[in-house]
């Protein structure tokens, strides 16, 4: 039995947050197109095929049939992944989010060269094994399958921070989750209870369903946008 949670929805509507979105015009646009926003990551692709990915894909379809779900831009199917460790990306040079050893204005390109030779030899930590603890209007928010689990997630993000050269600040606290979608406007305050009933339903889902959600070994992948990462390198 999981341990299922609500995350509070307050943040996705017009009457708790008025602000815009925080990626909107930089990582998409208001039409739901994704822009150029290069980089890299460590990610686990979902494993195609599996039962798991088919819940994952169906809570998607759920959330498409939404009659306001045109107020969010989709991530493609192919995309969908928990990502592991953050790599650098064009819109954050700054520290920490950038190796201190490495200028600041290093072409993206360069940066992913240079994390492929860092990860040559790269000891990978076991196997992922996550569940989902809750559900927003952006996606999947995941966790360790079991307490060890937890630990493993932990002792990889410890592992990957050295050939990355740094440790963001939520590098302790970070939030495992698998994008489904960005909000291009605030939901309205009056459809908060039909789409809490819906992340409830799906929850019950998961759990009789994929209580584990099934994780390819994690990838160093470059990236141009949100529609693809592109593998480069298997860590597991």
């Amino acid at each position: 039995m999981l341990d299922l949670v609500r995350p509070s929805l307050a943040g996705f509507f017009e009457g708790t947050n008025p602000t815009p979105p925080l990626h909107l015009g930089t990582r998409y646009d208001r039409s739901g197109n994704f822009l150029f926003e290069p980089g890299n990551t460590v990610v686990s692709h979902l494993v195609g095929g599996s039962p798991s990915e088919a819940v994952v894909i169906e809570v998607r379809e759920r959330m498409r049939g939404m009659p306001d779900a045109d107020r969010l831009a989709f991530t493609p199917i192919s995309s969908l992944h928990m990502t592991l460790f953050q790599g650098i990306i064009e819109y954050r040079r700054r520290l920490p989010y950038w190796p201190q050893d490495v200028p600041l204005d290093t072409s993206i390109d360069h940066m992913t060269h240079l994390y492929l030779e860092r990860l040559q030899g790269f000891e990978p930590c076991p196997p992922l094994r996550i569940r989902t603890i809750g559900i927003t209007p952006n996606g999947l928010t995941v966790a360790g399958a079991t307490a060890e689990d937890e630990r493993i997630l932990s002792a990889w993000r410890d592992a990957l921070a050295v050939p990355f050269g740094y440790r963001h600040p939520d590098h302790d606290t970070y939030v495992f989750h698998i994008t489904i979608a960005y909000q291009i406007r605030r939901l309205a305050d009056e459809r908060a209870p039909a789409w809490q009933d819906l992340f409830d339903d799906c929850l019950s889902l998961f759990e009789r369903e994929a209580p584990v959600i099934e994780l390819r070994p994690p990838a160093f992948c470059s990236f141009k946008d949100m529609n693809h990462f592109e593998e480069l390198l298997a860590l597991g």
